[in-house]
Formats: C-alpha cells, structure tokens, sequence
C-alpha cells in the first residue's frame, strides 16, 4: 500500500454515493490515482448499502449496481485491497490501549492498524474522531466532511 491513501468507508461511500463532499472525493482520487482499502472497507461498504435500501434512501436496483462498480474498480486496480488478519487485530487492540483520550471505535483502530501496517500515505475520512487518533499517530489526514466551529469560551448572558 506504500505511496496509496488508504480511505476509510465514510470516504469512500462519497465516491460511490452522491453526498456532501463527493465532487472533493472525486478530485482527490483523480489527482492521487488509486487508492487503498481493506476487505474490512469492503464488507462495511456493503453493510452501508444495505442498510440505505433498507432505509429507502436508495433502490434494490441502485444497490446492486454500486457493489458492482466497486467490485469492479477492484478488478481494474482503481481500489487496491488488503486483507485483514490477526496482527493487525492484536494492533487495533493495542491502539485502543495506546490512544486512551481518543474515543477510538474497534473497527476505526482497525482501519488504523492497516494504514500502519501497509504504510499508506495517509487516510481519507468523514470521521472526525478518525481524523483525531490518526494525528495522534502522525498519520497524514484528509477530512471528507465540515470541519467542527471553533466555540468561544465566553460565558453568554442568558436572558431574564
């Protein structure tokens, strides 16, 4: 995976699905070529697609057709898949450990025990929080989603 960005399904799911911050998606992935995903990005891709036919957000047929677009992206060397095993496991489980301030979901250390292991370039997220443990982890980070307003610290009156 060296020299690839590994995106994380919140990202990719704006390649494939029309969202905010799909056109920036796709710029991206024109300037960069291919990139980087896991079975695990796969398997969540389609529980994601699922889970919108389900929602009636998109049609049994639309569905269909995106796994199928993706599985053939796969084919022609756009998306580059890795495998998961139990090393990058145990390490998902260590990150857990190492990032106590970072309120890390299993499947986020996961995708971050890959991008470690395969030396990608970076990720590419909608996740905020994954944006949070990969800096922590001097991973490079491309944010697919609006990032948080910085709050003033000044108490406001409140009304009487």
């Amino acid at each position: 995976m060296n020299g690839l960005w590994y995106f994380d399904t919140g990202a990719l799911a704006k390649w494939y699905l029309n969202e905010n911050y799909s056109d920036e998606v796709e710029h991206f992935i024109q300037q960069e070529g291919a990139v980087a995903v896991s079975s695990l990005t796969i398997t969540e891709m389609r529980c994601l697609l699922a889970r919108r036919r389900r929602n009636n957000e998109i049609s049994p047929t639309l569905e269909m057709k995106i796994f199928a677009t993706m599985q053939e992206d796969l084919r022609q060397g756009y998306l580059v898949r890795h495998s998961v095993n139990d090393s990058h496991l145990e390490a998902a489980t260590n990150l857990l450990i190492t990032l106590i301030n970072v309120p890390l979901r299993t499947l986020d250390a996961l995708h971050l025990a890959l991008i470690v292991d395969y030396q990608a370039n970076g990720v590419a997220t909608s996740d905020l929080i994954m944006v949070q443990a990969a800096q922590a982890l001097n991973i490079a980070t491309k944010l697919f989603a609006k990032k948080p307003s910085k709050q003033s610290n000044k108490v406001k009156r409140k009304p009487h």
